[in-house]
C-alpha cells in the first residue's frame, strides 16, 4: 500500500514513550509535523493556519534543543515553569504545550471568522466520528466532534460562531477523497486514533492535575 499520512503518523507513534512508559518531547513533536500536512488538504489560503500549530512546535522543540537529555520527557518544560511561576504566561512553553495537545484540524474552520480554538484531541474525535458514522455529513462529524472535546472551552459567543462556521465545512466525499480514504486507509485512520487519543488523554490529565489545563489561548 502506498504510503500516507497515516502510515507516517503510525511508525512516528510507536516512538513516543520510553521504555519506562514516559512521553518523550522529541517523538511527541515529530508526531505533530506528521500531521501538518492534513492542513494542506484545505488549499493555500490557510498557510496561515500552518505557520499557527508549526509555531507551538518550533517554541517547545526550542527549549528542547536547549539541553534535550535535560528535557527528553515532554512533561519536564511544564514542570520546571510551573516551578518558577512562569507557566500561565501567554508566552510559555506550557502554553504552547496545552493549545498544541488541543489544537488542530477545527481551526481551518474557525480561522474563516478569526476565531483562535483548535485541538488535536478534536482532529482525532473527527476522524472516529467520520469513519463511524459513514451517513454523517462532514458539518454533522465536525458538529458531534466539537462537543466531545472544545465547547467547554468556549464562551457563548464563540460557541453562537462555532455553530455559524461548521456549516461551511468541506464536503465529505471530497475531503475524503482529498486525504485518500479507501478501506486500508480507514483501518490506518481508526488504528492511528486508537492508539493516539490515550496519549492526548494522558497529557490532559497531567495538565490538569499541574493546575494549567485552564490555559486560554495566546
Amino acid at each position: 500500500m502506498e504510503e500516507n499520512i497515516f502510515t507516517r503518523a503510525l511508525e512516528a507513534v510507536k516512538h513516543i514513550r520510553s521504555e519506562e512508559g514516559a512521553i518523550l518531547t522529541e517523538p511527541f513533536l515529530d508526531l505533530c509535523k506528521h500531521l501538518l500536512p492534513l492542513v494542506d488538504k484545505f488549499g493555500p489560503s490557510l498557510s496561515c493556519i500552518k505557520a499557527d500549530i508549526a509555531s507551538y512546535i518550533e517554541k517547545l522543540e526550542s527549549k528542547y534543543s536547549t539541553e534535550p537529555s535535560r528535557y527528553s520527557n515532554l512533561y519536564t518544560i511544564t514542570k520546571e515553569e510551573i516551578e518558577d511561576k512562569s507557566a500561565r504566561i501567554s508566552s510559555s512553553c506550557t502554553n504552547a504545550f496545552v493549545w498544541l495537545n488541543r489544537w488542530w484540524l477545527f481551526y481551518f474552520l474557525l480561522s474563516l471568522l478569526h476565531v483562535r480554538s483548535v485541538a488535536m484531541d478534536f482532529l482525532v474525535q473527527l476522524f472516529c466520528s467520520l469513519l463511524e458514522n459513514p451517513e454523517w455529513s462532514m458539518t454533522q462529524a465536525c458538529t458531534d466532534s466539537y462537543k466531545k472535546t472544545l465547547k467547554k472551552w468556549h464562551g457563548w459567543m464563540a460557541t453562537s460562531t462555532s455553530k455559524v462556521v461548521m456549516k461551511l465545512a468541506p464536503e465529505r466525499k471530497k475531503f475524503m477523497n482529498s486525504i485518500g480514504v479507501n478501506d486500508e486507509v480507514g483501518l490506518e485512520i481508526k488504528k492511528f486514533c486508537a492508539t493516539f487519543s490515550p496519549i492526548l488523554e494522558e497529557n490532559h490529565k497531567f495538565l490538569a492535575d499541574a493546575g494549567v489545563d485552564d490555559l486560554k489561548a495566546p
